[in-house]
């Protein structure tokens, strides 16, 4: 069966051939033969990927297209979408982890007989790992399905008898099991509200993922089932940001910390599994996921089922109306809700059990979402949730809060900084919860704030420092809930201060100072950096410039330069692997360290080395970077053009000093209507000796190096003014 069906933008296109858009429309207006579109619109037109690359091969653009790109591009103009793609995408991946042989025979023959011995297949590895699809648990008539169990048949120590692997077993003949062997369970129902989040795909949906399926299988064999679906995925989230909201990975890894070891682990608002991909550390957990987006329990279902051989159940559904485990007690739950939701069921649910601390008001939906965590937790158990800032001072929340506190439910609230997590320009808060087996004699609540780690710019806060605070004070406090404070940091404070007509728990509100003598060593320490700061760019300080007439040099393009071999261009992307550190357009632009991250995958990365030339392609600022030792080895970012000049030809100074000039950049640009867009190939070169080249080159590395002094100066005196103003109003240093 041929892969018509697969489309390609002009985008993908130029990524197929290396090239940027711009070459692509070119090659419309000058090739007669080049393909006609299939689809999209007039200003974005796609084409059949099939028909695209027979014409690059026969053009001689394409030698090959990389298997990569080619499975990509598959999945992302497939008929069906990207995302019903990726779905039947993972349930192959888990057939060739699972049972590679099964593969290999469903796989031998034409596109039609995958298509219809696949199912069957599937069905076997599909049904063991995540439940039938015919059944599920709900409770019975005389069991309250939207609170805690309390029978006798639950033991809260762990999950309740009923659950969903009891409901595998009760359905034996659809998982091979002899039903004499199977425990009959009341509570085991057809037709569920609660339908499993990856469903077995029929024959007629997958034929036409046939080809891309193959490609997939081939993709494995040379990455591995697991580190295949989190590369397709990891495109498809980079593809799609405004689509997801995404737990980062460093953010995820600490709630899993602070919920500490769990053998049983629920997040009801799983996304795409970030959090619970963080807690699966043991092969014998048990992972629950539910979201309301069908597409994102799928995803996170197949995802979690590659990453571990832990049960993994995912469900379909929105929690807070309708649970899929009512009848859960997990050992940890982890949550990233979603934010100020006003329609989260308060009218439907006004007489549910699991407000056992008060009914949340319309407005505090993730006061509903802290009480759905604590009523799916066995006694002890703790739970971890991301919460706005405002939830913990909201006067409608209040009593709430006091209950929670009270009962000692609520047993630390964690400000992390500006940029841990979306929305990135809010600093987002942690509660660490505990479902209490008996109330603390004397409680007491965590109070920290790392707000201080906070990066600069867009490069994220220090997650290595904000571990070991937030961890350390975490440890500290332990179970008995006795800590010495951190002024500044962290504070553990009796519940009864707290327990005003506010009940305020933001932490800044609640934290000593530092200590006065802290705050003076710290000002004077970032005086004296000032000083030195200051009197570098007083020597570095340019010379006068000479009164010479205007040189006329002979030109040359970096588009020349490449075709010559003088230099090599490279095109930043999305490869590589998350521990890389990435160099972004915004750090190019600030000058700042590598800052960036990229998804989890085996995408080969475009690495920069020492005397690389980075230039920003968005912007229309006149800006390039010439690498160093330090920030060699970084993955080069999106929207970035990576230019490794032949030592025995360019110096990388020179290079880089005239690509910054304003005028060679503004004739170089494209200007659309909100961006400026910069075609590197057309910059402008003049040609000079070796010799002459490294004469300017000096030149322009000591403006650079007074640039870069500049830079350190302003930043450290916006510290400096702070810090001034801070130790004068906060008494820690005197007027005079």
């Amino acid at each position: 069966m041929q892969d018509n069906a697969t489309e390609v933008t002009a985008a993908g296109i130029a990524r197929l051939a290396g090239v940027g858009r711009a070459a692509v429309s070119n090659w419309r207006r000058r090739h007669a033969d080049f393909p006609r579109p299939v689809g999209g619109t007039e200003t974005s037109p796609s084409f059949a990927l099939t028909e695209i690359e027979s014409w690059l091969r026969k053009q001689g653009k394409l030698a090959e297209v990389p298997l990569r790109e080619r499975v990509w591009q598959q999945l992302s103009g497939h008929p069906e979408g990207p995302v019903t793609a990726l779905t039947h995408a993972g349930c192959v991946l888990l057939l060739i982890h699972d049972r590679p042989p099964v593969w290999l025979d469903v796989s031998a023959g034409s596109d039609e007989r995958l298509a219809e011995t696949l199912p069957w297949a599937l069905r076997e590895v599909l049904t063991p790992r995540f439940g039938s699809e015919s059944a599920a648990v709900n409770p019975s008539p005389a069991v309250n399905t939207s609170g805690p169990v309390h029978s006798s048949d639950t033991d809260r120590s762990g999950v309740s008898d009923v659950n969903s692997e009891d409901v595998t077993n009760a359905m034996a003949p659809a998982n091979g099991v002899d039903p004499a062997n199977a425990r009959p369970l009341a509570n085991a129902v057809v037709n569920t509200a609660h339908p499993r989040a990856v469903h077995t795909p029929t024959a007629a949906e997958l034929l036409p993922s046939a080809p891309l399926l193959r490609g997939v299988a081939d993709l494995a064999a040379e990455l591995g089932a697991r580190q295949t679906f989190e590369f397709l995925l990891g495109r498809h989230l980079d593809a799609n940001p405004r689509q997801y909201t995404l737990t980062p990975a460093d953010l995820a890894g600490l709630m899993a910390d602070l919920a500490g070891p769990a053998r049983t682990v629920l997040d009801p608002a799983c996304g795409t599994g970030a959090l619970l991909k963080a807690a699966a550390t043991r092969p014998d957990q048990k992972l629950y996921a539910q979201d309301s987006a069908p597409e994102l329990a799928a995803l996170t279902t197949l995802r979690l089922a590659l990453h571990t051989w832990s049960t993994v159940r995912g469900a379909v559904g929105d929690t807070l109306r309708a649970d899929a485990y009512p009848q859960l007690h997990a050992d940890a739950v982890l949550c990233h809700p979603p934010f100020n939701e006003r329609n989260w069921g308060h009218d439907e649910l006004a007489y549910d059990a699991r407000w056992e601390y008060g009914f949340p008001a319309r407005t505090e939906s993730e006061l509903a979402w802290v009480q759905h965590a604590l009523a799916r937790l066995k006694d002890g158990g703790a739970g971890v949730l991301l919460m706005p800032p405002a939830a913990a001072s909201r006067r409608s929340g209040r009593r709430i809060r006091a209950d929670l506190l009270r009962r000692g439910a609520l047993r630390a609230v964690i400000a992390l900084p500006v940029g841990a997590a979306p929305p990135y320009n809010i600093p987002l808060h942690l509660w660490v919860l505990r479902r209490p087996a008996k109330a603390p004699a004397q409680p007491e609540v965590l109070l920290v704030d790392v707000g201080q780690f906070a990066g600069e710019g867009r490069g994220g806060p220090d997650w290595r420092a904000v571990r070991e605070a937030v961890l350390d004070s975490w440890q500290a406090f332990g179970r008995a809930g006795r800590f010495t404070e951190r002024p500044g940091l962290a504070r553990a404070l009796p519940v009864i201060e707290l327990l005003d007509d506010d009940v305020d728990l933001a932490p800044a509100r609640h934290l000593p100072p530092p200590t006065a003598a802290d705050g003076v060593e710290q000002l004077t320490a970032v005086r004296e950096r000032l000083g030195e700061t200051l009197r570098l760019t007083a020597d570095l300080t340019p010379p006068r410039a000479d009164a010479a007439h205007p040189a006329r040099w002979p030109l040359t393009t970096i588009g020349e330069l490449a075709r010559g071999g003088a230099l090599l261009l490279r095109s930043g992307g999305n490869g590589g692997h998350a521990r890389v550190p990435v160099l972004t357009d915004h750090d190019v632009l600030s000058g700042a360290d590598p800052s960036g991250t990229l998804p989890e995958s085996d995408e080969e990365a475009v690495l920069t080395e020492p005397g690389d030339v980075v230039v920003p392609v968005l912007g229309g600022g006149s800006v390039a970077r010439v690498i160093d030792e330090a920030t060699g080895g970084a993955a080069l970012g999106r929207n970035l053009v990576l230019l490794r000049p032949d030592p025995a030809a360019l110096d990388p100074w020179f290079l880089a000093g005239f690509l910054r000039g304003t005028a060679n950049n503004r004739q170089a640009s494209s200007y659309a209507s909100t961006a400026t867009r910069l075609d590197v190939r057309r910059l402008q070169l003049p040609r000079l000796p070796l010799d002459e080249q490294r004469r300017y080159g000096e030149r322009f590395r000591a403006l650079d190096e007074f640039e870069r002094a500049l830079r350190r100066a302003g930043r450290l005196g916006d510290q400096l003014v702070r810090g001034m103003y801070d130790g004068l109003t906060a008494g820690t240093v005197a007027p005079d």
